[in-house]
């Protein structure tokens, strides 16, 4: 078959206008006009000059106004309709995979984390649930007292937010204790007045139950209930309280309720609150230490003087500033010292100001750990403070030794829900029905401390309420009682036998020991009858999850690659006229699938359809309790059943998942010991150092693997990346947050101390490092395949560059605000007002400016004419004879779309403090030598490079400051770009901070593909989607392993310290990186794939 012969060359005269001659030849109109005329040519010469190139190629006609299409063209047509059609089969099966991952993680969590039942049963003054011990003038009403005497008209209860208990009491410098730290002694008011007036005050430390988050603490100390660890997720937006509580039976005995403080008690309890009284701040701007504080102090004062008593009858002030001084700066700082003594200064003021008819409540809702954060489990974020005083003297204690307040949380602690059965009676309120504590000792012992007869009628009232309860919920549950382990209905009676006796005060005495045993033991079976587990749910959880991880199995080996294909321009240009002979016959040729996933996604549907079908019969036969749960079921698992079945169907066996390769089992053993390892809360623990261990491993074996290269440039290369692969992890090994349970073995890091949450001053230094560095290391990989052309030196030497000192001057300016540098010169807030436009800048520009530009970008390349070869470089002669070099040709797609890597890696870098971004910065470094190993050893297909990736991600989650536990949330990034908080985006700047490294490396993930990849490579989507698939494996076999793990472990006493934690951490993490996969990683390979062949035509 003889080749058409080509055109001639088309010669393009450049011409550059001279002035009119009416006009002055040297005017700026003329200028320009000569200047425009010069580029216009300019430009029309480049365009032959890519015309031609293409044209050579086989790529195009030349034609540029004709309006019958080439045979090329309507080849290049067909060619991206399918890939794009391809494409959207590709998403959509990623999409199933998310529904399958969030329908498991669902049901295992509904099975795992149950939800307390709500009783809907209210309390009333005229039904005790037992007669009363005594019988008092007025009793049965609120203005004598429902069920005890009222003691009080009017009560303050304050909250000051993580008033942990050590902060209460005094300190004493010795060589055992160690020094001083900035919380010792500066609220003594506490310990003093409990000291020197025992029947005015008591204090004792006040254990919350985790999790110990505000709206979870609230929710106890108003109901007298046992949280749940779901929970926990409320934090963030709370519903109301519907439950009975003491604020209800307030509101319905009459009495005006005022708040003061904290918007979270508005949230749960809506329409209780005098609106004209009552002062609500917001919570979350954990950066303000005394906005909302100020705001209380301006309103309290004046509601308790003589003029607006009578406007109230309850008053809740809760203050945030210690909360937010330890969110802030941890509680070893100044601005924790100045907040507790503000506080101190406070509470002597509201004492002064008290009558005799009101009681003072002042308490924490929970403590906070070494480094000011709370959430968890740990001794310090549960013990709190609780100090009640009163100018009437009627508290006593039963021991004259339990004058002097404990020395440490151990000693005599009550629960946080045994202040609700005290304020009540106290009140003269009704005890709430679902209650669970006991009365408070101190408040019922009288002034000599032997009021017997009172502290058992107390202990009786509340002990019976429990009874009535726990009879309501056993019906409420269908629980048959005897079948519970350890009924205290035995107590129950000897109690009652005790006070049928003569009415000593030893028998007085008995029975209110008993009576405190009965509720202890009603305690520890509600609170094993909670963590009762739904295990049919959880199991069809894992076996979601399961048949989740194996589709995506399957689907990587269908569409992996079998091998490089070989890269001969010679053969590629004959295989192009081939398909033109043949396209030219029949425009319907080659039309079969890349990918497997139009055909997994049908037999998606079709699975679903014929569960939807079967349902009803099923839903008749089982009679679940949900109906959307029944369908939602139905759906995933007869999804997963089609897809399954058509791998079957396709392939007629499934494919030996044995690994072939060393590699390969290398990414199989560094996934499978990590899921099995995290059966060991040792293992757990210390994840990090195994996964910089894996990490190091990998360096190693590609190190010994390069030396095997034959091409001495290439075996030194590869050589260099592996080293400074290993090197760059240890160097980011250096920065550490330490959880509780690895001390005293690790030291942190990532801020300035392990007691302080602010960076240290010389850790400021290393944002302006990045910005100085980052760059210029991007560049040299752009240069070392002569890509650093078109778009990129612009966006990474001054845009990047420019972004990223922005980003510095904005810690430094934070920084300035922490340690209150300019106070005597700036007010305060201004640098706030300067740095949140800053961020908001960054952000503007990366997505706004960065993601349009990347759509609309050429390629990084440059194109040149020479009479002789001037580059060993994607070189192509044209008609003429001379060379035509096209400057970052063998690297098109990978620099392309580096440059979607770049816009985020920006935003990531900004929500991390300074030593986080300098972690994610060597991450960053990490990767583009990752991939030039991957590219140097012919490794880019192979399951390694995804799965390295994803170890990189959850190492970097460790060193950008984290832990999975709550605790180690850095809270404070909600605010960064932000003046207050502001849904939904608040929550997502948390999200990119706590997890920034996996979602960096999913969005690199393509990279492992396109890096070193010419235009007009074919199989690109499938690489990519097998890749993808690889990658969000591992992601899922962690969240399964975690997920078993904690089902199986769900007695250990560790589970919700460290097993729960973890897999609630791993299934955050997979429906991230599922989400981050689509919406970011597929359609950035959309983009640039057809950004490349707009330029280079369809492979």
């Amino acid at each position: 078959m003889s080749s058409s012969p080509k055109p001639p060359p088309q010669i393009v005269r450049n011409t550059i206008p001279k002035a009119s001659s009416t006009g002055n030849p040297n005017s700026i109109a003329a200028q320009y006009a000569r200047a425009k005329a010069l580029q216009d040519a300019r430009d029309a010469k480049d365009k032959e000059k890519v015309e031609g190139l293409l044209r050579d190629a086989g790529l195009g006609d030349g034609s540029a106004g004709g309006k019958t299409k080439s045979v090329v063209e309507r080849l290049g047509e067909m060619k991206g309709g399918r890939w794009k059609r391809e494409w959207v089969w590709v998403g959509a099966f990623f999409v199933w995979i998310f529904f399958i991952h969030a329908s498991g993680i669902y049901f295992f969590t509904k099975g795992f984390l149950l939800a307390r039942l709500v009783l809907e049963e209210k309390s009333t003054c005229s039904e005790p649930p037992t007669a009363l011990h005594n019988s008092f003038k007025g009793s049965g009403t609120p203005e004598a007292g429902c069920w005890h005497p009222k003691n009080f008209e009017k009560a303050v209860v304050i909250v000051i937010d993580a008033l942990r208990y050590d902060f209460t009491v005094p300190f004493a410098n010795t060589t055992k204790t160690g020094p001083a730290q900035a919380f010792h002694n500066s609220l003594p008011f506490l310990y003093e007045t409990a000291v020197k007036e025992p029947h005015n005050a008591f204090l004792l430390p006040f254990i919350a139950d985790p999790p110990t988050t505000t709206l979870v603490r609230i929710k106890g100390l108003t109901t007298g209930t046992l949280p749940t660890f779901v929970e926990m997720g409320s934090n963030f937006g709370g519903e109301a309280i519907t439950e009975d509580n003491l604020l209800m039976q307030l509101k319905d005995a009459g009495k005006k309720i005022v708040h003061l403080g904290d918007d979270t008690w508005t949230a749960l309890f809506p329409g209780y609150f005098e609106e004209e009284l009552s002062r609500a701040y917001p919570s979350f701007d954990v950066w303000d230490l005394h906005t909302l504080d100020n705001g209380v102090n301006e309103n309290i004062m004046p509601l308790l003087g003589k003029e607006e008593k009578g406007d109230w009858d309850v008053m809740i002030a809760h203050y945030l500033g210690v909360d937010h001084a330890g969110h802030r700066y941890g509680p070893n700082h100044p601005a924790m010292t100045a907040k507790l003594q503000q506080m101190d200064g406070v509470l002597r003021e509201v004492v002064q100001r008290l009558d005799d008819d009101t009681l003072l409540v002042v308490m924490g809702d929970h403590g906070m750990d070494g480094k000011g954060d709370h959430g968890g489990e740990s001794d310090d974020e549960v013990q709190a403070a609780l100090w009640m005083y009163s100018k009437k003297g009627i508290f006593g204690r039963t021991d004259p030794a339990f004058v002097t307040p404990p020395e440490s949380a151990k000693i005599r602690p009550v629960n946080q829900i045994d202040l609700v059965p005290t304020l009540a009676l106290l009140l003269g309120l009704p005890i709430p029905f679902n209650n669970l504590g006991k009365p408070i000792e101190e408040a019922f012992a009288g002034r000599k401390g032997n009021a017997w007869e009172n502290l058992a009628a107390v202990a009786r009232m509340t002990a019976a309420g429990i009874k009535r309860y726990q009879a309501a919920y056993w019906v409420a549950r269908g629980i048959d009682e005897n079948t519970l382990e350890g009924s205290p209905h035995a107590l129950w009676e000897d109690a009652e036998t005790a006070l049928a006796g003569t009415g000593k005060q030893q028998m007085w005495k008995e029975g209110y020991a008993t009576f405190l045993a009965f509720q202890e033991d009603t305690l520890r079976i509600c609170r094993s009858l909670w963590a009762r587990f739904d295990v049919p749910s959880m199991g069809l959880g894992i076996a979601i999850l399961a048949a989740g991880v194996l589709a995506l199995i399957l689907f990587a080996n269908s569409n992996a690659d079998d091998g490089d294909a070989v890269d001969d321009p010679e053969l590629d240009r004959k295989e192009l006229k081939s398909e033109l002979d043949v396209f030219a016959k029949d425009s319907t040729f080659n039309d079969e699938d890349e990918t497997t996933s139009r055909t997994l996604v049908r037999g998606a549907l079709l699975g679903t359809l014929l569960g939807a079908a079967g349902g009803p019969a099923i839903f008749l036969s089982i009679k679940p309790e949900s109906l959307p749960n029944f369908v939602l079921g139905v759906c995933a698992v007869s999804g997963v059943v089609g897809v399954l079945y058509q791998e079957m169907r396709r392939r007629m066996a499934f494919t030996s998942p044995i690994p072939t390769t060393f590699w390969g089992w290398m990414a199989v053993v560094f996934t499978v010991s990590q899921s099995i390892g995290f059966a060991s809360n040792s293992y757990t623990i210390w994840e990090d150092s195994i996964l910089l261990f894996f990490i190091s491993t990998f360096g190693i074996a590609a190190a010994v693997s390069s030396l095997r290269l034959e091409n001495v440039p290439n075996r030194t290369l590869a050589v260099y990346h592996s080293v400074l692969f290993i090197a760059l992890g240890l160097v980011a090994s250096f920065s550490k947050l330490c959880r509780e349970e690895q001390m005293p073995y690790c030291r942190s890091t990532y801020y300035a101390s392990s007691t302080s949450s602010t960076s240290a001053p010389w850790q400021l230094a290393i944002p302006f490092l990045i910005a100085i560095v980052l760059p210029s290391i991007i560049k040299s990989y752009y240069t070392g395949s002569r890509s650093f052309e078109g778009f990129a030196p612009a966006w990474i030497s001054y845009v990047f560059r420019g972004l990223l000192i922005l980003s510095a001057l904005f810690w430094t300016l934070d920084a300035a605000d922490d340690g209150e540098w300019f106070s005597s010169y700036i007010p305060e807030g201004r640098l706030k007002s300067i740095r949140v436009p800053m961020a908001q800048t960054i952000f503007a520009i990366a997505l706004g400016v960065g993601c349009p530009a990347f759509l609309y970008a050429p390629p990084c390349v440059s194109i040149s004419t020479t009479a002789a070869p001037s580059s060993p470089n994607a070189q192509m002669t044209n008609s003429s004879g001379a060379t035509v070099t096209i400057l970052g040709f063998a690297n098109t797609h990978g620099t392309r779309y580096c440059l979607l890597i770049i816009n985020f890696l920006l935003l990531l870098l900004l929500v991390q403090k300074p030593m986080g971004a300098g972690a994610l910065s060597l991450m960053a470094w990490q990767i583009l030598s990752l991939v030039e190993i991957l590219d140097l050893n012919a490794l880019t297909t192979s399951p390694i490079g995804p799965i390295m990736l994803a170890l990189l991600g959850s190492f970097h989650f460790f060193k950008t400051g984290h832990q999975a536990t709550l605790s180690s949330i850095q809270w404070e990034s909600a605010f960064i770009p932000l003046h207050s908080i502001t849904y939904p985006y608040s929550p997502i700047l948390v999200g990119l901070n706590t997890y920034g490294a996996q979602i960096l490396a999913v969005i690199a993930l393509p990279l492992v593909v396109l890096w070193k990849q010419k235009p007009r490579k074919k199989g690109i989507l499938r690489s990519v989607v097998a890749a993808l698939a690889w990658h969000l494996a591992y992601y899922a076999v962690i969240g399964l392993a975690t997920t078993v793990w904690a089902g199986h472990l769900r007695r250990h006493l560790m589970l919700y310290r460290i097993f729960s934690p973890k897999f609630m951490s791993a299934a955050f993490v997979l429906l991230i990186v599922d989400v981050v996969g689509v919406l970011v990683a597929l359609v950035g390979v959309r983009v640039n794939t057809v950004g490349v062949a707009e330029v280079f035509g369809w492979g």
